[in-house]
């Protein structure tokens, strides 16, 4: 049983993962910036430790200053939370050999899943359904050519080390090849430090499918549902809901048995989340999250599991306390992510909060660290917030949803408030009826309208 978890985050997560240690009679050891002083992550834990300037690079994405922050605080363990360390092998690894457990998978998991093309391979192996593509990296025009042609146009370049949007690009026709596969290396080498890219054909109108699973290492393995993550914005989800409007429980149960199998065939522990591509009714691996999603609070609102208490028993070498029997999944669930930023020209907007007023009442969840008085930072990521609301049914969470959006108040600052409303009002998402692009779409038919 660990005793003291040192919680490697900042913002909304770390308090999530704090408020699961608490629960579980663990002590908890923030670190922060100098930014975060008076964040309430660390006005919460049971210890605090400085570890550095602002800078992410220099604090938060320092694996020296959070390695001697367990070694100073006398942590028996480290909870990476999302985003910064999370997926950084070398800090897993690290972290295992200074004498602390790393509340995730393992490095060579982290590793492999990083790589987007060993990723795929891998998935492929394991029989998973992927996208038709490249078999590796594209390393030479007149073999992507023939790629290309084999698997018709359109694809989709994608760098081999990220995500987010950046090393991606979209070739229509042979003309175009060659300058975006540049451009897609150039970005890929800038962004991640390696400009690998590889290609896949290109869907019109898909949606985006996560398979949430949870896996012990006594090899049990289950998977918690589906989450529908279509609505984004360059490539950055929006919306999330649970289950998916798209699906239906054949669908549901056949691509969960498939990832269990994959992930068994693996030999994975802890949490983590397969992602799919989904049109007309087939799925197509796109990635492997080896860590806690966003998102994991609609998962736990239709399952009613706490997947970061499971995710530290795990780590404490504890069995998984559910079987895939166990899972039932109950209700609707949707998250919508409040941003510090202008709902309409998307710029980000950092400053002091005046008043503010979270929502409450049945079914409806705040996943936040804001507080009256407290000055959001620019340096970090602009979520500030997280809004998960439950219902019976999805129309009724869609109207508990709108209850909920009209009550929360963030004054002082710009918020992306507005931009949800406007989404749960539309007709094509009222009806289920959006894919990938639709966010996009209609944000460009703004513009032009204007």
């Amino acid at each position: 049983m660990f005793e003291k978890v040192l919680i490697a985050n900042r913002g909304e997560i770390a308090l999530r993962i704090l408020r699961a240690c608490r629960e579980m009679g663990i002590s908890t050891v923030a670190v922060h910036s100098t930014a975060d002083t008076e964040a309430m992550h660390v006005r919460l834990a049971d210890e605090s430790v400085c570890i550095g300037p602002p800078a992410a690079k220099d604090s938060y994405l320092s694996i020296q200053a959070v390695l001697s922050a367990a070694a100073i605080s006398g942590a028996d363990a480290i909870h990476p939370g999302y985003g910064f360390l999370s997926e950084n092998a070398d800090f897993a690894q690290m972290v295992a050999e200074h004498g602390f457990t790393f509340i995730g998978p393992s490095a060579d998991h982290i590793r492999l899943m990083g790589d987007k093309v060993r990723a795929k391979a891998a998935a492929k192996e394991a029989g998973i359904p992927v996208v038709p593509g490249s078999d590796g990296a594209i390393d030479d025009i007149k073999e992507a050519a023939k790629v290309a042609k084999d698997i018709g146009y359109p694809v989709l370049i994608k760098a081999a080390s990220g995500g987010g949007g950046r090393g991606m690009k979209v070739v229509r026709n042979e003309a175009e090849l060659e300058s975006m596969v540049k451009m897609a290396q150039a970005e890929a080498a800038a962004a991640f430090g390696d400009g690998s890219v590889y290609m896949e054909k290109y869907l019109d109108k898909p949606r985006h499918i996560e398979i949430q699973i949870m896996a012990d290492t006594f090899g049990n393995v289950v998977h918690l549902g589906e989450r529908d993550c279509s609505l984004q914005r360059r490539h950055q989800k929006v919306l999330e809901e649970a289950p998916s409007p798209a699906l239906n429980s054949k669908q549901r149960a056949d691509i969960g048995a498939v990832t269990v199998a994959a992930i068994s065939k693996m030999g994975y522990q802890s949490a983590g989340t397969v992602e799919y591509l989904y049109e007309d009714g087939k799925f197509y691996f796109i990635e492997m999250n080896t860590r806690l999603q966003v998102e994991h609070p609609i998962t736990e609102a239709i399952t009613g599991i706490d997947i970061v208490r499971e995710m530290i028993r795990v780590a404490q070498g504890s069995k998984l306390s559910m079987t895939q029997d166990d899972i039932v999944l109950r209700g609707h669930s949707i998250e919508c992510r409040i941003n510090a930023e202008d709902p309409k020209t998307f710029a980000p907007s950092p400053g002091k909060v005046g008043v503010f007023h979270a929502p409450g009442g049945l079914g409806v969840r705040v996943d936040s660290a804001l507080y009256s008085g407290y000055t959001v930072p620019p340096h970090y990521d602009s979520m500030i917030a997280k809004l998960i609301v439950h219902g019976a049914s999805r129309n009724e969470c869609l109207m508990r949803l709108r209850r909920a959006l009209g009550e929360f108040v963030i004054d002082g600052i710009s918020t992306g408030i507005p931009l949800q409303q406007r989404i749960i009002g539309e007709k094509d998402f009222v009806d289920g009826s959006y894919d990938i692009h639709w966010l996009e779409d209609l944000m460009a038919a703004d513009l032009d309208g204007d």
